[in-house]
């Protein structure tokens, strides 16, 4: 070829090559444009390997302790995440509602209704609303409500109608009777609550109730601060080994296999990382599965009781988490399904009906109102379409995936029928109740 030939050959090339980036480039901006939310972006990992999540000293805590310490945040892309003890519910709520960037905390291992109590403001200072995302259940049982010494004698059991006429003959002498809880609407409160209802004592008029922390409820019932108190373990048991009171009844007892603490998560964090929070409910899940499998209880109850986290003897955590029980009044049972459930029967899974009841006992005693639209409010926190998500990200068995947001009807230890297709008529069915339905 002649030198004139290549020369125009070469800008031909040029021409269009120029040409065909021009046009590449174009099109690409007309695809920004057209999905500006970058529908056609590939995949990518977590926005932030960051988060602060809180947890209490309690032993349901532990697939976030579990989580950090056998690297499962790492595994799944958030090796920061930060899992931080809280000094109680209270400071927990503050923290949620300051949010990491101003010092808080992004999401927590938490009480199941507190999402609902700090999304609507009922709890928060000003009542301003916290909106959070409710993102898995963390355990179900494995709670208890213990009483002082003092009515070792009465052998209470499941039926508390026969603390009444001790309660009265106590007041009687001008002394209070005071119970615990761990926080105004929590579980513990609504445990507390419906065990003292059903056996015919108000727990608005016939006791006073206040509210300890949980890894102060062994030191209060010591110095006689409260005759009753309920909250998770390892308290309960190492109430008995200190020989200060005694289990009348575990929470499974009352309602088994009942939903107990959750994940939740600031929406504000959910919403602004939502590949990091799939991160996050997949390394929770998979600490889980992992403390769900027997052979790693013991490994788990000395992770857990290390001075870090919970700060207990391994004897305080081991026996409860495993179903054996010493109830403290000559009664020990071993073996038995009381064990604390993380995983296996659908545990993980949030059911949206089981938030209903919550809800429901709360609008009880007063703490919302018989107007609130429960379905909404429900739709709005609770993410289980992000859990199935991640249950399929982490390839789990279509049998460990509830088929339905309901686990249907519900009976307690008391023959009470929850049916979430019909909360009122549950509500109208209970004797002792602030609402009328």
């Amino acid at each position: 070829m002649t030198d004139q030939f290549k020369s125009q050959l070469t800008r031909r090339t040029l021409l269009k090559s120029t040409a065909a980036a021009t046009a590449t480039t174009a099109l690409l901006q007309a695809v920004k444009m057209a999905f500006p939310g970058g529908a056609f972006a590939a995949p990518t990992g977590p926005e932030t390997t960051k988060a602060v999540l809180g947890y209490i000293a309690l032993t349901d805590a532990s697939p976030l302790i579990v989580a950090k310490e056998k690297g499962f945040f790492a595994k799944h892309g958030v090796p920061d995440v930060d899992v931080l003890k809280q000094a109680s519910w209270g400071t927990t709520r503050d923290n949620l509602a300051l949010g990491a960037e101003r010092n808080g905390i992004d999401g927590a291992h938490i009480l199941s209704p507190m999402p609902y109590l700090l999304t609507t403001g009922k709890v928060t200072q000003n009542n301003v609303p916290v909106p959070m995302y409710l993102l898995a259940r963390l355990n179900y049982d494995c709670q208890a409500i213990s009483l002082s010494n003092e009515y070792k004698d009465l052998k209470i059991g499941l039926d508390a109608s026969p603390l009444k006429a001790a309660f009265e003959r106590k007041k009687a002498a001008g002394k209070a009777v005071s119970v615990a809880v761990t926080f105004p609407g929590g579980t513990h409160d609504l445990w507390m609550r419906y065990w003292l209802a059903a056996g015919g004592i108000d727990p608005d008029k016939d006791v006073s109730t206040i509210v300890v922390p949980p890894p102060q409820m062994v030191a209060n019932m010591k110095v006689g601060n409260m005759d009753a108190f309920c909250v998770g373990e390892p308290w309960n048991e190492q109430l008995v080994h200190q020989n200060i009171g005694y289990t009348a009844l575990t929470t499974g007892e009352l309602w088994a296999n009942h939903p107990e603490k959750s994940l939740a998560l600031r929406a504000a964090y959910v919403d602004k990382y939502p590949n990091a929070t799939k991160a996050i409910l997949m390394a929770v899940m998979d600490a889980q599965m992992w403390c769900d499998r027997s052979e790693n209880k013991d490994e788990m109850a000395e992770i857990v009781g290390r001075r870090q986290w919970i700060n207990v003897p391994v004897a305080d955590i081991i026996g409860r988490i495993k179903g054996d029980i010493n109830y403290g009044n000559g009664r020990i049972v071993k073996g038995t399904k009381q064990q604390m459930k993380f995983w296996a029967g659908g545990v993980s899974y949030p059911y949206r009906s089981h938030d209903l009841w919550f809800l429901t006992e709360d609008i009880r005693w007063g703490k919302f109102e018989p107007t609130l639209d429960t379905k909404a409010l429900i739709a709005k926190v609770n993410r289980d379409d992000l859990w199935r998500d991640a249950a399929k990200a982490l390839s789990v068995p279509a049998a460990d995936i509830p088929a339905l947001p309901s686990r249907g009807k519900e009976t307690f230890f008391d023959g009470k029928v929850f049916d979430p297709d019909n909360p009122a008529a549950y509500l109208k069915s209970l004797r002792i109740t602030r609402v009328q339905v």
